[in-house]
């Protein structure tokens, strides 16, 4: 199938897409293997699943590999690199990996800066919900579906989530591409503002003839976008905005939810009521709504699953509870993004103290987005900028932590150099009734479980 036979290698299995792409060509049936130095959740799901993962990098693993597919973290000097060149193998990056797989299928691309995880997993779920077996390949861990990948059934569509980052999303041709927003980010690697649109603009054109473009009318960015896009795609919008192809009417937002009426050109549909409180959960639920219904699945059914959506991990995911202060856990790493599990709190839990935690993701994207990090804390009491999770980058690429705490000045933020430091801050600050927020896409996830063994 298109290059990607078995067996195949891959070279850094153990992160999110990478351990994805090796559960998928397992499920088709190939025989895998994989090498990360990292130890990971993925790579013990995939040693469970009977995948072969190597704790090293090391020639002798490619065994009688066909194909090899590599992370964009790899080095071209890593040895089993070194060893398919040699052999003549063809090795494919991420993208083109995931392109491969879809081949045959009819395919649901969800792009944006926000929200396409959340988005994702909730077309995929209703799909699922409604009986169409669907494959899909999504940047978090669904709750609902039990994990990020599935190659689901024979003739069943296809939902990924279409990353922007080295351009990835270029390589899929979607029947329907969802836009959910454009906030400037990855500008490392983009430069400007409008080159970064432009990808969008190329992602968009790349929907097949006859296909869907869902883009949300709310958001400058995309409606730029859609406006770059013309003619060469028929767009459709989408959100709370009066003469949106699909409105979100009468909306209610609430401590435990919110509810909403779907309009389909002026006309109503019906209700839907979700468990996340927040504008922003509202358009993610309008967008799978609406392309789900596009699919042929019943307003009924996306009632249904609508409501009983619980989301991907890490999106404002409830860790514990201790000393009466309740610990909650987001993977924002964008100043677009923070201002959501802060706007959700405010809503859920009305009078209570916010504490925040932030790490930062990257040296760059806090030089980049640094306006914007000193102004997007708005409705907390109190917030920590612990180190930055470096990812790929050295301190000199972009601007540190410790900077960023030093200016931001509403609210008065502290810096803490681990998690420990972060965790015994926060246990400082932190009143009984209080609601703390681990933020950031790296491993602060670990700080919140420290802060609640402090806490008890």
């Amino acid at each position: 199938m298109n290059g990607l036979r078995g067996p195949v290698h891959l070279v850094g299995v153990g992160g999110m897409h990478m351990s994805a792409i090796a559960q998928l060509l397992h499920e088709r049936g190939e025989r895998v293997s994989g090498s990360d130095l990292e130890p990971s959740a993925f790579t013990e799901r995939l040693r469970a699943l009977g995948v072969t993962v190597f704790p090293a990098h090391d020639a002798a693993n490619l065994g009688e590999a066909r194909c090899v597919v590599a992370t964009a973290a790899a080095r071209a000097d890593n040895p089993e690199l070194v060893e398919a060149r040699r052999r003549g193998l063809p090795v494919l990056g991420r993208p083109e990996a995931v392109a491969a797989l879809m081949a045959g299928r009819r395919v649901v691309a969800v792009a944006g800066s926000h929200g396409k995880t959340t988005t994702t997993s909730l077309i995929a779920f209703i799909l699922h919900e409604a009986g169409r077996a669907p494959m899909y390949l999504i940047g978090g861990e669904s709750r609902d579906l039990g994990g990020n990948a599935s190659w689901g059934g024979a003739g069943g569509p296809c939902v990924v989530e279409a990353d922007e980052y080295q351009r990835a999303f270029h390589a899929y041709d979607p029947d329907v591409a969802v836009i959910t927003n454009v906030d400037a980010d990855h500008l490392d690697l983009y430069g400007t503002r409008e080159a970064y649109e432009e990808a969008f603009a190329v992602f968009a054109r790349r929907t097949r003839a006859g296909g869907r473009l869902l883009v949300c009318a709310d958001d400058p960015g995309a409606a730029r976008v859609a406006a770059a896009v013309g003619r060469s795609a028929p767009v459709e919008t989408y959100g709370l905005a009066e003469g949106s192809d699909w409105q979100a009417a009468d909306v209610a937002l609430g401590e435990d939810g919110a509810a909403f009426t779907v309009k389909r050109a002026g006309e109503p549909l019906g209700g839907l009521a979700i468990a996340t409180p927040g504008r922003h959960a509202v358009r993610n639920a309008l967008a799978a709504a609406a392309v789900c219904l596009g699919e042929g699945a019943s307003f009924g059914t996306v009632r249904d699953a609508a409501a009983r959506f619980r989301g991907a991990k890490r999106r404002f995911e409830c860790v514990g509870e201790a000393g009466g202060v309740l610990v909650i856990d987001d993977y924002a790493h964008h100043p677009g993004e923070v201002r959501a599990p802060i706007e959700t709190a405010l809503a859920r839990f009305p009078g209570r103290r916010l504490i925040a935690i932030h790490q930062p993701h990257t040296y760059s994207r806090i030089a980049y987005l640094w306006e914007d990090w000193l102004t997007c804390w708005e409705g907390l009491d109190a917030l920590i900028v612990q180190e930055t999770y470096a990812a790929r980058e050295r301190p000199e690429e972009g601007r540190s932590a410790r900077d960023l705490a030093g200016a931001i000045v509403r609210p008065r933020a502290v810096y803490a150099p681990d998690a420990a430091a972060a965790a015994e801050r926060a246990a400082a600050l932190a009143r009984p009734g209080d609601v703390a927020l681990t933020l950031g896409a790296g491993d602060v996830h670990k700080t919140g479980p420290l802060l609640l063994e402090r806490l008890r």
